[in-house]
């Protein structure tokens, strides 16, 4: 089973999300997605008000060409469908949990 969602949203679905949303870009196959699986996920649960996006990504993927994704995993924060930032490739759960707590005062919590 895909970890990563094969169906994209569109970019106009994505500007209607309330609240804040990290999209994580990537692929199954991926070593370094591999590696950063458990880190996201211990880095969210301090972050219960962030929507989680897994989206496949690859030749063919517009989404991941619409944000200019170059290398996997890569982490785009957005509050209420605009982005407000966006981390690659962390290497610890505390690289993700500094970079949404220094998001912090642009989120809300919906």
């Amino acid at each position: 089973m895909s970890e990563y969602a094969i169906h994209q949203p569109t970019r106009e679905e994505l500007s209607k999300l309330a609240g804040a949303t990290l999209l994580e870009f990537g692929t199954d196959w991926c070593g370094y997605c591999n590696r950063a699986r458990p880190l996201i996920t211990q880095a969210l649960s301090q972050f219960s008000y962030v929507k989680h996006l897994k989206i496949e990504d690859g030749p063919g993927r517009k989404l991941g060409r619409l944000f200019k994704v170059k290398l996997w995993p890569t982490l785009i924060l957005l509050q209420d469908g605009m982005e407000i930032g966006r981390f690659v490739r962390p290497e610890s759960a505390d690289e993700i949990i500094d970079f949404l707590s220094s998001s912090k005062s642009n989120i809300s919590q919906h």
